[in-house]
Parts: C-alpha cells; structure tokens; sequence
C-alpha cells in the first residue's frame, strides 16, 4: 500500500529519503486521482528502486504549494531531495511506468 505523506513528514519521507520518491498529490474528490491509485499501487510493489507516496492536497496544502502543484493528479519524482521529473494529469499504467523508469534512469 502507498503511504500517506503529510506536511509535517515530507521532509523526512521524501527530501531525507535515501532512494527516489515518486509523489502523487491527489484529493478525494478528484475522479483522475482515484482512476490511477490502483496502476501507483502496482507500481509501488513492482518498482524496487523508488518508494511510491501520496499527499491529500486538501489536508496538506504546504507542499503541494512549495512545488507549484496547480492541477491534480500531478506526480512529483524527488531525486537526492530535489524535484527532479513531474506529470500532470491521469495516464494508463504502461505510459506511467515508462516515465517513471525513464525519469530514474
């Protein structure tokens, strides 16, 4: 299950992570959010070299904020602390994986 993420334990979670961190900014209300939770959720067990998060942006409104998230779902990958690849907008599993593994690589 992809663990939820909150103002108060970004920094730890995500900026202080030793390997890659993808971010998902999502809200309950977002019908695109829920449509990919389950294509994050298989990723998160398949890919070993990045730890999948999420952050509900209407109860944690500080990082969404500090990274210019404007729209959601917007998918934010934290490389050695820094924002290092985004998407915006739903994409089907295979489209998610391939950014994903060619943003690690």
């Amino acid at each position: 299950m992809t663990k939820a993420v909150t103002d108060a334990s970004f920094h730890a979670d995500v900026i202080s992570a030793d390997k890659p961190v993808l971010v998902d900014f999502w809200a309950e209300w977002c019908g695109p959010c829920r449509m990919i939770a389950p294509a994050l959720e298989e990723l998160n067990n398949e890919l070993d070299g990045v730890e999948i998060v999420k952050v509900n942006i209407d109860e944690n409104p500080d990082a969404p904020g500090r990274y210019g998230v404007m729209s959601i779902p917007t998918m934010i990958l934290f490389k050695d602390g820094k924002a290092a690849a985004t998407m915006v907008g739903a994409r089907p599993k295979g489209e998610l994986k391939a950014w994903l593994t060619g943003a690690l690589a």
